[in-house]
């Protein structure tokens, strides 16, 4: 635990000097930093014994990093493949989370926010990336109703997680955007995966007793 605890604290100082820099405008420590959050966060959850699925999700995000660090459609497009692919392994896990906590009004309001957010943004869209955004929306929407079946914590984790790249859509269809958007962008994105793993591995070891009981008996 010791160990898991001082990747934790890495994690904590790779956040902090990756937001510290992109307020400063200090490329070189932003192009340093932001590859080595999620291979950290990856292992953390493995110290802790956490889910293989969820150590994947975040490799997943990590390649979708740095693809989009290198810039250009092709590498946006590999990057968001990537991210598409941390997502299908979110829903996996939250798949094995029971019943459905979300009711018909909640899952409604996230459907009518894609279809109203693809519309307003697709005309703004280069016409090659249209459908490849909506697609990942839907994806990335799904993951984030998905979500809340798995507690507060990454109920939250998802809604960020649609902020941050909602942030990242505006950006491409030319609309408004915050002062320092990239800091806006990985402020919600690190809080995101850190919100979903967090609760990730708290189900897991509240569900773990439970497993070992049939054996036990």
């Amino acid at each position: 635990m010791s160990a898991a605890r001082a990747l934790r604290g890495l994690f904590a100082l790779l956040v902090a000097a990756q937001l510290g820099a992109l307020l400063a405008g200090a490329t070189t420590l932003v192009q340093l930093t932001k590859p080595a959050l999620m291979p950290v966060l990856a292992a953390y959850v493995l110290l802790r014994g956490g889910p293989r699925p969820l150590v994947a999700a975040l490799l997943c995000g990590w390649g979708g990093d740095v693809w989009l660090q290198l810039g250009g459609d092709t590498a946006f497009l590999a990057g968001m493949g990537c991210f598409a692919a941390g997502h299908l392994c979110y829903l996996a896990l939250f798949a094995r989370s029971g019943r459905p906590r979300t009711v018909p009004w909640v899952a409604a309001g996230y459907g009518a926010g894609w279809l109203g957010g693809t519309a307003a943004l697709w005309p703004g869209l280069d016409p090659a990336l249209r459908a490849p955004v909506a697609a990942y929306g839907l994806l990335l929407t799904a993951m984030a109703l998905g979500a809340l079946r798995a507690g507060r914590a990454t109920g939250l984790g998802g809604a960020l997680f649609l902020l941050s790249d909602g942030l990242i859509a505006a950006g491409l269809a030319n609309w408004p955007r915050p002062p320092v958007p990239q800091f806006w962008i990985m402020a919600t994105y690190v809080a995101a995966q850190y919100l979903l793993t967090d609760g990730l591995l708290r189900r897991a070891a509240r569900e773990a007793p439970l497993r070992a009981l049939p054996a036990a008996a």
